[in-house]
């Protein structure tokens, strides 16, 4: 039996029938495969009647139903057979997958439950038996054996990431599972996205997603955590394209949901027509990062704080600038397996800057020591710059001057001073940040303000320093900047810059 479903499945709830089937609607835009959690209902047998007549008008959606019990993890509060009941209407009513949980399987008797699998079959609808672990990953064989028992036309496991490294557990079930049975495996959570998209690529039956993006399981879109939107799926991660020759990169740091990586990166393998696919990557320490870059295998990663310090135990080789920096902003596997790190962050920064001024011989402060500073400063410095350190704790400024060759300045003496460029590595301006400005208006002595904060565009330093008449450099240029550098340092071909400038600067702007 085989519904000829997509890879991508859509899961629909609501509060109401009414606003169930709006979104259903909503959801034809992006999907055909769409899964009616009916327990999100107060009362799902209400919905059958618009369900059937739903599905005779778009005949090309294929449906899963799904009446999932309370202790169950689900929210149907009547009985097993009442559950029975309503699956077996919600197949005539035109479903073509069934999804019962397997503690109810396991609750039926064998009577109980081939009775209702003749039933689903009889009207052309397959049986899933389905697990969930709404905590850990953990003894996932043991779920799909427990599964298969009841010799299911599909298998689904469901465990909850913790870890990066809770994704190969899933992937590995599937690719043992896939030679024989048809199965969907999932990790949800933010860790587990790497799940949900390379599902299919390993041999996942599909992966689900949800209507929009942003939506955690509470919001009444998502109807798990983790999850993400059919279009993100599909346009963004092309997670029903992906074979076994994509190449996967990743970005990796926490938080990282918001990280406009992926979007610039996929956008440029698209462009460009690599094989390979940039995924957000939670996670909280170096060794999580590694063991899923090893295993998967992962050909490359940018990383973000604290990981650019954490990571470089790891490596077997650290290109020479980002080893005097102390920092890795960019990781790359080797065909061997050999790990190598790199710092872009300077091309983010001398780049955009040798286009405005000569950067030999300027006089440059840097605001602020942290990672982005050093990587200004190193470079600046190797440059021939004359770079001054201004920083909140002066002693922090004092360290990274005599580590980079460079001087410390007081903050006070910031206005007594005249620069080729200041440059604003603080996170002051910073979309959610308490402090707008790092200086204060008469410290602003200077014939180019670049700013490394890209989100909001314009930031107010931004638009002081223009308001003054001073030239701008955008954090937009550094992100774009060492963006391309990664792109070449993955992939050897020269980066389309100019549609990686476009495609983020567009996404800040719907953001703002």
């Amino acid at each position: 039996m085989n519904p000829g479903h997509g890879k991508i499945c859509v899961a629909i709830q609501g509060t109401t029938p009414t606003e169930m089937f709006e979104r259903a609607e909503l959801a034809l835009k992006d999907a055909k495969f769409l899964e009616f959690r009916l327990d999100s209902l107060a009362n799902p047998a209400s919905a059958l009647p618009r369900l059937k007549a739903f599905l005779a008008a778009n005949p090309s959606v294929v449906a899963i139903g799904t009446c999932r019990r309370k202790q169950n993890g689900g929210n149907f509060v009547e009985s097993l057979s009442e559950e029975f009941s309503i699956l077996q209407k919600t197949a005539r009513a035109g479903c073509k997958i069934i999804d019962l949980e397997v503690e109810s399987a396991e609750e039926a008797s064998s009577e109980q439950l081939e009775k209702f699998r003749t039933a689903l079959h009889s009207v052309g609808a397959s049986l899933l038996v389905s697990f969930h672990d709404f905590s850990k990953t953990r003894h996932l064989d043991h779920a799909a054996d427990r599964i298969a028992a009841f010799t299911p036309d599909y298998i689904k496991v469901v465990s909850t990431a913790q870890t990066l490294s809770d994704n190969l557990t899933v992937l590995r079930l599937i690719e043992d599972r896939a030679i024989s049975s048809r199965v969907v495996g999932i990790a949800m959570g933010e860790e587990g996205l790497v799940s949900r998209v390379l599902g299919p690529r390993e041999g996942a039956a599909f992966t689900f997603a949800s209507l929009e993006d942003g939506g955690e399981a509470g919001s009444n879109l998502a109807t798990a955590p983790g999850q993400v939107s059919a279009r993100t799926l599909r346009r963004l991660y092309r997670a029903d394209r992906l074979n076994s020759e994509t190449r996967i990169f990743g970005v990796a740091g926490n938080p990282i949901t918001h990280s406009l990586s992926p979007l610039m990166h996929n956008t440029a393998f698209q462009r460009e027509k690599v094989n390979a696919v940039l995924l957000p990557l939670k996670t909280k320490t170096a060794a999580d990062l590694i063991a899923l870059m090893i295993e998967l295998p992962i050909s490359g990663a940018a990383v973000t704080m604290p990981l650019k310090l954490e990571v470089l135990p790891h490596l077997d080789h650290i290109d020479p600038l980002a080893r005097r920096i102390g920092a890795v902003n960019t990781l790359r596997v080797s065909a061997d397996g050999k790990l190598s790190g790199y710092n872009t962050d300077v091309s983010g920064v001398l780049n955009p800057l040798a286009r405005h001024i000569q950067l030999k011989g300027a006089r440059i402060a840097v605001l602020g020591a942290g990672g982005a500073a050093r990587a200004a400063v190193f470079g600046l410095v190797d440059a021939g710059a004359e770079v001054f350190i201004v920083n909140r704790t002066h002693e922090n400024a004092v360290s990274l001057a005599r580590a980079a060759k460079a001087k410390a300045l007081k903050h006070d003496q910031l206005a007594k001073n005249h620069f080729d460029a200041i440059i604003n590595s603080t996170p002051c301006g910073m979309k959610g940040s308490s402090q707008a400005l790092p200086l204060a208006e008469n410290e602003l002595n200077t014939d180019l303000v670049f700013e490394m904060v890209y989100n909001p565009l314009e930031t107010p330093l931004l638009r002081l320093a223009k308001s003054r008449g001073i030239s701008t450099i955008s954090g937009l240029e550094m992100f774009v900047q060492q963006g391309a550098r990664q792109f070449e340092i993955w992939t050897g071909k020269t980066p389309p810059e100019a549609e990686m400038r476009r495609v983020v600067e567009r996404e800040l702007k719907r953001r703002s």
